[in-house]
């Protein structure tokens, strides 16, 4: 008597993978994926869907072999929806599970990344040179080692400061400070040294600041004596994390030279004035949006330095 065992028709076994789960309609849909691949995809690295999946279907469990039936992607993804669009939604947008070591791998490859990032653009304020990357690592991890205890708050006085790590207050200006609790895998390196460079700035466990723009800013001479118009906008909150504020009023010239912190050439050629000197980065976008505004897009902003350092001896 024959003794095979036929396996379900919607049973497809697989090993090795990373999963990305979805929940939809009620019901956690998954795909099968190469390892590593996923964060590559996301990221723009890897473009072809056939180094990314396994296999090009979707499952209700990947380690059991269950494929979804079509009428449950019917209800959850609408009944006209390819199931390559399908694939494409919960590769986007679900959940990846993998393992405790490529966890750990994956947030010390982030981790590194948001370092690198950091040490690149704080400086010391007065020797306008770079921290090393062990500097900047501590600092950051003095900050998160003490959690709430940085963010204490005076509220005995109802005086609205907070206290630093090296007992100073420092006030909060009607809003929270901002704070650091550590690396994670769910956002990007770049989102997140944005927020460590805040709270380095906020907190001062070392001296920071943000490294100096240099800019090459370009204006026609007929418009240099004009009265400026008006207060400028302060930027965003990156900017505001830097101290940009509002610029005093006066002529086109005078504006323009009150966000260049040091002037390194000055310069008048035909029609056209120039000036190069240092920026800080939080003072580059309202800069620009002056130039335009004034010059009607006669004049120019140029970059000619991202971030300004010095190494150190």
């Amino acid at each position: 008597m024959p003794q095979n065992i036929n396996q379900p028709s919607n049973q497809i076994r697989l090993t090795n993978v990373s999963l990305v789960r979805l929940k939809k309609g009620k019901k956690r849909f998954e795909i099968a994926c190469y390892k590593n691949k996923v964060l590559e995809y996301r990221s723009g690295v890897e473009t072809d869907l056939d180094n990314v999946l396994q296999i090009p279907n979707v499952f209700l469990s990947v380690s059991k072999g269950q494929t979804a039936p079509s009428e449950d992607l019917k209800k959850a993804f609408g009944g006209k929806t390819p199931v390559n669009d399908i694939i494409m939604e919960i590769l986007k947008k679900g959940e990846m599970q993998v393992g405790e070591k490529e966890r750990h791998a994956q947030l010390e490859r982030v981790h590194n990344e948001v370092i690198d990032i950091v040490a690149g653009k704080l400086v010391d304020p007065r020797s306008k040179r770079v921290y090393t990357t062990g500097m900047i690592d501590k600092a950051l991890d003095q900050l998160s080692s003490q959690g709430g205890a940085v963010q204490k708050t005076d509220e005995g006085n109802g005086s609205g400061t907070a206290t630093t790590t090296n007992g100073e207050s420092r006030k909060e200006k009607g809003k929270e400070m901002p704070t650091w609790t550590g690396v994670v895998t769910t956002k990007s390196a770049k989102s997140q040294a944005l927020d460590a460079m805040k709270a380095l700035i906020a907190w001062q466990p070392i001296p920071v600041t943000r490294a100096r723009m240099r800019l090459r800013v370009t204006c026609p001479t007929s418009i240099l004596k004009q009265a400026a118009k008006g207060q400028t906008k302060k930027g965003s909150d990156e900017e505001d994390a830097d101290g940009a504020g509002e610029k005093s009023t006066g002529t086109v010239k005078d504006r323009i030279l009150s966000y260049v912190e040091q002037v390194e050439t000055q310069d008048t050629m035909g029609s056209e004035w120039e000036v190069v000197g240092f920026v800080e980065p939080g003072a580059f976008k309202v800069l620009g949006e002056f130039i335009g505004g004034e010059t009607k897009g006669r004049g120019r902003v140029e970059v000619l330095d991202m971030a300004v350092t010095h190494e150190g001896d």
